[in-house]
């Protein structure tokens, strides 16, 4: 990993300012960093470039090994984010240090071919193109190996459902491999969610198809060193971008994702409620219990995937489920009264549970956010 640092050579031309930023949003890339900086300073050599590590306090010391590069070498910057999660949010942070008229975008664990860069910036300023994307979906490109089948075929479904819900022209609005003139990114950074993954679909549905779009095909690789950052729960982050920006961005990306979560909770909670239900429960004792575990579903996921930039862990992540609880519980009192009220015949038992369990979702969005998750 050293040998591959120092590797790299800064040449005078480097002194110069920066007329490319490439973007590398990072997250336990410690091993990758160092091979991923000298591939850079391969591909883009004569091209006055500088790398921006945006790495989210990564426990492997990715910061610090990114630091130890650029204390030898002027193009390498980093960027060190406490109490920030998410690629998104660093794709938006690093691209506004940069000063350069051009910023490319790509992923730090080497599946992105960086020797597409100089033939995206030569695109860029050959033509009059705000954004180049490199693109698995255009003729002459494919996802390799670095896909499974299943992850393939869900992003053949995301791709599907952003074409015809925000009318997104590109073959592949998933990719996260892309360069466009900063001024463009600065312009639509406000509009821009910091939460999610697809900060390529964010920009273009942002810009309202006031961006010319070229598409270069490159092959996805396979990882090389350490594990994907996507999880199932990214599906639920996805849908939430996309439903924000399908409604215009009137609600937040974050309380649409609490939406989610609360719809996936409406579900546990009802099939509580008829278990207990069957167990010969009470209604009201029911509807209560029903809540809780609907509550527990709901915290755990809002932990992982709503408020990932504050997941709570540990003891605090304890501490986070009692002041859940806490602050639900009014939210609690007005699903089981309401229920209540129309809870008259037992065949009315789904209606019931299900009015009374939205009565509660308002307040506990709010209050989860200002208590539970709240910022430091």
């Amino acid at each position: 990993m050293a040998g591959a640092a120092a590797a790299v050579q800064p040449l005078e031309s480097s002194l110069l300012p920066a007329e490319l930023s490439v973007i590398l949003p990072s997250f336990n890339e410690a091993d990758n960093i160092p091979i991923l900086i000298g591939l850079l300073d391969k591909a883009l050599a004569g091209i006055a470039w500088e790398a921006i590590v945006v790495d989210d306090n990564s426990p492997d010391g990715t910061t610090e090994v990114a630091r130890k590069i650029a204390h030898g070498d002027p193009r390498v910057r980093v960027i060190r984010r406490i109490g920030r999660r998410g690629l998104s949010g660093a794709c938006i942070e690093g691209m506004l240090a940069s000063s350069a008229p051009f910023v490319a975008v790509m992923d730090a664990d080497l599946q992105h071919d960086e020797t597409l860069l100089p033939k995206m910036l030569a695109a860029l300023k050959a033509d009059d193109t705000d954004l180049v994307v490199a693109s698995r979906k255009v003729e002459g490109g494919t996802v390799g190996e670095g896909l499974s089948k299943i992850r393939a075929w869900g992003s053949n479904i995301a791709n599907g459902l952003a074409q015809k819900l925000l009318n997104v022209t590109l073959t592949d609005p998933m990719s996260g491999f892309f360069m466009v003139r900063r001024e463009k990114a600065e312009e639509l950074a406000p509009r821009l969610s910091p939460q999610g993954f697809k900060i390529l679909l964010d920009l273009v549905s942002s810009a309202n198809g006031t961006l010319k779009i070229k598409e270069l095909p490159f092959t996805f690789r396979e990882r090389q060193h350490g594990e994907s950052k996507l999880d199932t729960l990214v599906t639920l982050d996805y849908f939430g971008l996309l439903l924000a920006k399908y409604f215009g961005d009137i609600v937040s990306v974050r309380f649409l994702m609490f939406g989610l979560v609360g719809a996936s909770g409406l579900l546990v909670h009802l099939v509580a409620l008829r278990v207990f239900l069957l167990s010969d429960m009470s209604f009201n004792l029911s509807q209560t219990a029903a809540s809780f575990v609907a509550m527990t579903s709901n915290f755990f996921l809002n932990n992982q995937l709503t408020y990932r930039d504050r997941r709570l862990r540990g003891f605090g992540a304890l501490i986070g489920l009692l002041t859940f609880y806490a602050v639900c519980s009014v939210g609690v009192l007005a699903n089981v009264g309401v229920a209540n009220l129309i809870y008259a015949d037992p065949s009315f038992w789904l209606f019931a549970g299900a009015a009374g369990a939205v009565m509660g979702a308002v307040w506990n969005y709010a209050a989860s956010s200002a208590l539970t998750w709240r910022k430091n």
